[in-house]
């Protein structure tokens, strides 16, 4: 290939990648602003969010079966055993950070919303080391306190501060440390077969709606069947409008999902993860200009301190994986160059013995 091949190639990947994360940043970024202006109108956050689960299982559910069209290849289903076994913890930890990420709105800005939410960052180290898919190293203490300084900062003497949202998206942040780890552990065991993302979110949709449901019951069932949102209406108008309005979170929310996915299996996990750090920006920028979110110098600093940290932990972890797939590279050449060496040494002692029989035959 000559310079400009290689040049024409560049520009072609780039190009795909910033279309992709835009692509993203659409759905992401756009979902955060609009559950947050249809909280403004609809403060049933938990009906919303089993609205969004069911939309994105049937949604899911036609994606796989275009699919298996298209591929000719039948899609997964597990049986009810490994099922409930395997996906329960998965899809409750999902529905409760969601769940409780959307009921958060009501209460809290979308700036002290997305600074809280980075903190998920912290709690997945937390649970990576006890389920041990990560390794306890000294640089982790240096992320755990820019994030946690980041926060206080962020957080210290703010005018726009609600402790119970606070609270509400702060323990999201810890279920959402569970969801991720739980998830991996999920997708990377290969009896299962649910590598495809659009085959996990299939299969948690139905326990996550079964999970979330009893809240829902417990804090707004009542209030929601004697609304005139919905179950009272006077006007049909209204009524659609609501439905519509439900319905585009809905597809958002499986938007998010299947973009992410795209994201990483047309680039990588380190791309998603870099643009989700310039995502964060984004967020805090549109809402100080569009939702009027007040933000201090100091939130700024802690908000840079916080970043920083995400950014640590994201640079040190692709480099400790890159050094440990030149240490697995090494190992399987150190084992071919042995069996190569044992197998020469095969074929000259059976040479030997030939020579041997040779001799005596004579």
């Amino acid at each position: 290939m000559t310079h400009f091949d290689l040049y024409l190639s560049f520009i072609r990947k780039a190009s795909l990648t910033v279309l992709l994360v835009i692509f993203y940043y659409c759905f992401s970024i756009g979902i955060t602003f609009y559950n947050k202006w249809v909280m403004k109108r609809f403060h049933y956050p938990i009906f919303m969010t089993l609205v969004h689960l069911a939309m994105t299982f049937v949604l899911s559910g036609i994606s796989r079966t275009l699919v298996s069209w298209y591929t000719g290849k039948p899609h997964i289903c597990l049986s009810w055993k490994p099922y409930l076994k395997r996906v329960a913890a998965t899809a409750l930890a999902t529905a409760l950070d969601i769940g409780l990420s959307n009921w958060s709105f009501m209460f809290i800005t979308i700036s002290l919303y997305t600074m809280t939410k980075s903190t998920a960052v912290l709690f997945i180290l937390f649970f990576a080391i006890i389920f041990k898919l990560e390794k306890l190293r000294s640089w982790l203490l240096i992320v755990i306190v820019l994030i946690a300084g980041g926060l206080f900062m962020f957080t210290y003497k703010s005018t726009q501060f609600n402790t119970k949202g606070f609270i509400l998206v702060l323990i999201a942040s810890f279920l959402g440390g569970i969801r991720w780890t739980l998830t991996q552990i999920l997708t990377q065991k290969a009896d299962l077969g649910l590598q495809n993302p659009i085959d996990t979110m299939y299969h948690l949709q139905p326990l996550m709606f079964i999970g979330l449901f009893p809240l829902f019951v417990f804090n707004e069932g009542l209030s929601l069947s004697a609304s005139e949102k919905l179950f009272r209406y006077h006007e049909t108008s209204a009524l659609l409008n609501m439905v519509f309005v439900l319905a585009g979170g809905g597809f958002l929310a499986f938007g998010l999902c299947f973009s992410e996915f795209l994201l990483v299996a047309k680039t990588s996990s380190l791309t998603l993860s870099i643009a989700g750090i310039f995502k964060e920006v984004c967020v805090l920028i549109l809402a100080s200009h569009l939702m009027g979110d007040q933000l201090t110098l100091l939130n700024w600093l802690g908000f840079v301190m916080c970043l920083s940290g995400i950014s640590l932990h994201v640079a040190l972890k692709v480099t400790y994986s890159e050094d440990s797939s030149k240490d697995t590279r090494m190992e399987k050449i150190h084992d071919v160059a042995l069996s190569e060496v044992a197998t020469e040494l095969l074929l000259r002692n059976g040479q030997a013995n030939e020579s041997e029989e040779d001799e005596v035959v004579h």
